[in-house]
């Protein structure tokens, strides 16, 4: 249970307990004070990523207004004790429109075909109040596990109309509260050789899609499709997010027809490719100079560990190929990557929980990252996804948006090898979640009474 506590208590203690329960203030006193340089809340004694000691954080009228080592103010305070607090975890390629559907479908343990098939069959009955709330169940374990930002991709074709898209509208604007939702619209089953899905997409774009996603590996021609939408994505002036050459044959790849194309339209940091598991079956001259080309167009990487394993050499009868892409290697070639969710729960990923940091956890022990990199696999879902997606006010900094969670560990690396979960998040300076400490619950010692003994000469 929480323990609130008034500023002339904390004064009083001097030091919170480390990694002890947080000291909440009192909510009584969360009026501000009259002054212009008054706070609103302050945050005590946070470790915070590029600090070497604790500071406090203060927030006014739900910004971030002051950084220091000890701020001397009278208002609402939450005494964090030296764990870390980090902006929010970013989620830069989730599908809210086709989670949770392990319930309706036969597909248990199928290919990328398979999973596509699947899902194609059941979008003709998805409705908006469907796609709602399932895309609200994983939205809710999102911000429950400290994701503060997120792109979600939506399908767009004359199966699904327009039905996903209204529904993820409605989700983020019913979850502002908590979480920033991006929607990137996109063709799934292709689109040149799908008539009627670029009237669809055009719709979408005009009606507030913030993002144009694509899946060149689906359409009859897959380089038609990529100039299509670099030319959609002109118009609008919105970032293209491709799903990108997910298998394993290395031999051929539509990541140079991307490269090349955001050249051509100067979108250099602006396009991002998700999967691109071909990647991970290069020898290592050859990856490297993959990566020079995405680095030198400024194309980003989002590696999707979840999916890219389950779905990755299933034809295999033995030494099975881990298909994923390695990022942490990408990164050392200026390569903007992202680790993200993807699938929840649907014939694509048939499990899932939305948690970043278990995914980043998942990705490190899979991809044999050491200690050392464990806080760049924490980058890979905080600052390197807000690259990514180009959120200009992401990270705690003054006059950003005052969102932030606390981890339940004195490191950022100390909370991705322990999977130590946020205890609390604060979207725009309003409490947003909280996560109570388990309570462990011993059986009463007896008290046994010592045995009399007696000795006999």
């Amino acid at each position: 249970m929480h323990i609130f506590r008034s500023i002339a208590l904390w004064r009083a203690r001097n030091h919170a307990p480390f990694l002890g329960e947080p000291t909440l203030p009192n909510p009584d006193c969360l009026t501000p004070m009259p002054s212009d340089t008054a706070f609103d809340l302050i945050f005590r004694q946070a470790h915070l990523p590029g600090h070497e000691r604790p500071v406090d954080i203060g927030v006014r009228r739900g910004r971030f207004a002051a950084i220091a080592p000890a701020l001397v103010a009278d208002a609402p305070e939450i005494v964090i004790g030296g764990r870390t607090v980090l902006p929010g975890f970013v989620d830069s390629h989730v599908h809210l429109d086709k989670a949770c559907l392990l319930g309706r479908c036969g597909h248990l343990h199928g290919g990328l075909k398979e999973a596509i098939a699947a899902v194609s069959a059941m979008k003709h009955d998805f409705t908006v109040a469907d796609v709602y709330e399932r895309g609200a169940q994983v939205l809710e374990r999102a911000i429950g596990k400290g994701t503060t930002r997120m792109r979600s991709h939506v399908e767009v074709d004359p199966r699904a109309g327009l039905r996903s898209f209204e529904a993820l509208k409605s989700l983020k604007r019913d979850y502002a509260w908590a979480i920033d939702l991006s929607i990137c619209v996109f063709p799934q089953e292709g689109l040149t050789n799908d008539p009627g899905t670029e009237e669809l997409l055009v719709h979408a774009l005009r009606d507030g899609a913030n993002a144009l996603g694509g899946c060149p590996y689906t359409d009859t021609d897959p380089h038609g499709q990529i100039e299509r939408l670099f030319a959609l994505a002109t118009r609008f002036d919105v970032d293209l997010d491709f799903h990108l050459d997910f298998d394993l044959d290395a031999s051929w790849m539509h990541l140079d027809e991307v490269c090349r194309q955001t050249k051509v339209h100067g979108f250099g940091g602006r396009v991002a490719i998700g999967h691109v598991t071909k990647l991970s079956a290069l020898p290592p001259d050859a990856f490297a100079r993959a990566a020079e080309r995405l680095a030198q167009a400024g194309v980003a990487v989002t590696v999707l560990p979840a999916t890219d394993l389950y779905l990755m050499g299933r034809e295999a009868t033995h030494d099975v190929p881990r298909g994923l892409t390695p990022a942490h290697r990408l990164l050392e070639h200026g390569v903007v990557c992202s680790v993200a969710t993807n699938n929840v729960l649907n014939p694509f990923t048939p499990f899932g929980d939305a948690s970043l940091l278990r995914m980043a956890n998942f990705y490190a022990n899979v991809a044999q990252v050491g200690s050392e990199g464990f806080s760049a696999c924490i980058d890979l879902v905080t600052t390197l996804p807000a690259r990514l997606m180009n959120l200009t006010d992401y990270g705690i900094a003054i006059g950003n948006p005052a969102d932030l969670i606390l981890l339940d560990a004195p490191t950022p690396a100390e909370a991705l090898a322990g999977i130590a979960e946020p205890v609390l998040g604060f979207k725009r300076g309003r409490q947003s979640f909280s996560r109570p400490a388990a309570q462990l619950h011993a059986p009463a010692r007896e008290v046994v009474q010592p045995r009399t003994v007696s000795f006999r000469a």
